[in-house]
């Protein structure tokens, strides 16, 4: 095994967190950083073109490519469950909507213990990251690390969904992350001129060059290494070649939600039981580590256009793909720099909730699932997912390889409240969709399709 220098500090997982954290701690040039990746370099070329984070879901070079386990209330179905395996991690392959999250979330943390994470605690440093093409105010930042911006054109399908929204009853919202979240508008995007800024391009690019931080690609960290009750290093590996590195200061794990608890699983620290059964030395019972797994079950209904102006149009057309090219080739705009959600909004699904508890995406493309063919017709998908699921599931290893993937069980719509908001999710899209702006560009619900009407249909 080969034995690195000792480092301050050693990062595990170079993604939307440890690219950050990568910058900070070595921003001083007092302390050493290893910053571990298990994925590879940034330089797949659909990574920073906003279009390509399709492309980017099915590609095994930069997603861990995981599915959960059978889920008992989606009829056994395995639900992809993406995640970035590269530099950058999440921030290089997702959707690239930059969303914070309600105020009220926040102030809530602060009222149940947290101190330091109200709103007003947290908004500082919203600003501090940003680099917001609309300039500086209350509530946004310039001259940080992540660029921000608008999405780079309006559309008419996302105009007509906005006004049939306002028609439904619903408020405008010209910035999701101001003073309100409420309402339907167009999304904010992390793209500069065009192009993504994923955490490893704003943090991680400009650190490169420091004498004091270590970066390591294609690197799987297979173990903490624990003397007594401290994280002294990790083992690793780097192609078939193993590693070990110590950490003087700290280890910190920042490895997303699902690699997070499977290293620490692997490392001995979860639930005895799970870490006996396949063998891996118990270094601590902690029955938390892998348990209270959240996460926002989305549901999309597809839709025909009534118009050729969807993505299915540029990308069905050799001509119109060609056009689409040239035009973001020379003005970094059009179908090539859209981001996943163009617009949507976020809505109350019951007058009496306090807060929006559904998120409405507007799609510009159209098939039967992710990673499947578009649709041979203009056609486009407008989602929703709830935002405070009250369902939990877990992570749990499933061997004590640390290759081998996770057992994800997110255990979606298990709780009664999620199944109600979402049902009442499904119903406000409907409402939504029958208004006069946007009802004349459908020709046809595809999907769920017309045959689904009661609550049971949806939840089928």
């Amino acid at each position: 095994m080969v034995q690195d220098n000792e480092f301050d500090y050693i990062i595990v997982g170079a993604g939307s967190a440890g690219c950050v954290l990568a910058n900070r701690l070595s921003a001083s040039g007092r302390h050493r950083v290893l910053l571990l990746e298990a994925g590879g370099k940034d330089r797949h070329p659909w990574i920073h073109i906003p279009l390509g984070y399709g492309k980017l879901f099915t590609n095994a070079r930069v997603n861990w490519l995981y599915n959960s386990e059978p889920e008992p209330e989606l009829n056994n179905r395995q639900i992809i469950q993406p995640r970035g395996k590269v530099l950058g991690g999440s921030s290089s392959i997702n959707g690239l909507l930059y969303v914070r999250g309600q105020a009220q979330d926040f102030d809530h943390w602060r009222q149940l213990g947290n101190a330091g994470w109200s709103h007003e605690d947290v908004l500082p440093y919203f600003r501090k990251a940003e680099d917001q093409a609309r300039g500086a105010d209350a509530f946004h930042g310039v001259g940080g690390p992540l660029a921000v911006s608008d999405v780079p054109d309006s559309h008419p399908l996302c105009d007509a969904f906005i006004e049939a929204a306002q028609q439904a009853g619903f408020p405008r919202n010209d910035d999701f992350n101001g003073a309100d979240q409420e309402g339907a508008g167009y999304f904010q995007v992390t793209s500069r001129n065009g192009r993504r800024c994923s955490t490893a391009v704003g943090y991680l690019r400009p650190a490169r060059r420091r004498s004091n931080l270590a970066v390591v690609a294609n690197a799987l960290t297979t173990r903490i290494l624990i003397e007594g009750r401290r994280a002294t290093g990790v083992e690793y590996r780097v192609g078939r070649e193993a590693r070990l590195a110590r950490a003087g200061g700290e280890v910190i794990v920042a490895a997303g939600a699902i690699n997070s608890p499977q290293l620490l699983q692997l490392s001995g620290l979860g639930p005895a039981a799970l870490l006996q059964s396949h063998g891996v030395p118990v270094v601590a019972d902690i029955p938390g580590v892998g348990s209270d797994l959240q996460d926002h079950f989305q549901v999309r209904f597809a839709y025909r256009c009534t118009e050729p102006i969807t993505m299915n149009d540029v990308l069905g057309s050799l001509r119109n793909r060609l056009a689409a090219g040239l035009r973001y080739v020379l003005t970094r705009k059009g179908l090539l720099a859209i981001s996943a959600g163009y617009a949507g909004g976020f809505f109350r699904t019951d007058p009496s909730v306090a807060t929006p508890d559904v998120q409405v995406h507007v799609i510009m493309f159209s098939a039967d699932k992710i990673g499947a063919r578009f649709h041979p017709f203009p056609g486009f998908i407008v989602s929703v997912c709830q935002l405070r699921p009250e369902s939990r599931g877990h992570v749990h290893i499933k061997s004590a390889d640390p290759a081998a993937a996770p057992a994800i069980q997110p255990r979606y719509l298990t709780a009664m409240r999620d199944r109600d908001v979402m049902v009442a999710g499904m119903k406000l899209i409907r409402r939504i969709m029958g208004q006069p702006a946007i009802n004349r560009y459908v020709a046809e619900e595809r999907l769920p399709g017309p045959a689904c009407q009661s609550d049971a249909d949806f939840l089928a």
